[in-house]
């Protein structure tokens, strides 16, 4: 078969983040200057670097911090209508300590601001697929496992 006889495949763009918690098991958010809401650190993985590599890199890049980065909790497949396919993983960043929190600063101008946030209003911030996303998230970690999902939920 060539090149030419091939059938389509996917190119999806790919993404990672990751998931910080406080001790009370609040979820560390962020505020990006180009969008209306918020989200996890993270950002989109660059030819030829795994999503982990990518994860670490933008929470160095977005947040000043070098993580010690747990295993994956999420990959989810989640087309955008105006961006096409994505795939998006979620590391489990653990628990900031006091110190790390005070070296949060804002490096590359993306963010604005952080805060933490409790699980149950994650929707007063976030939209509806990034809610079920870190929903998802925090209980697979809690149960030690990972999760696929679609557009956020469960499959």
């Amino acid at each position: 078969m060539t090149a030419n006889e091939m059938p389509p495949m996917a190119t999806p763009r790919v993404a990672a983040g990751a998931l910080f918690f406080d001790d009370e098991g609040s979820v560390l958010l962020v505020h990006p200057s180009y969008k209306e809401h918020w989200d996890i650190p993270g950002g989109y993985v660059e030819p030829g670097e795994s999503p982990r590599a990518a994860c670490l890199r933008e929470v160095r890049e977005e947040l000043g911090l070098v993580p010690a980065l747990g295993p994956m909790l999420v990959v989810d497949w989640a087309p955008a209508e105006h961006e096409g396919d994505k795939l998006l993983f979620i590391f489990d960043g653990g628990s900031l300590d006091a110190e790390q929190e005070r070296d949060i600063c804002f490096a590359d101008g993306e963010l604005t601001e952080w805060r933490y946030v409790e699980a149950e209003s994650l929707q007063q911030h976030c939209p509806p697929r990034l809610v079920r996303r870190i929903q998802t998230a925090i209980a697979a970690r809690s149960g030690g496992v990972s999760a696929y999902t679609e557009h956020g939920s469960a499959v």
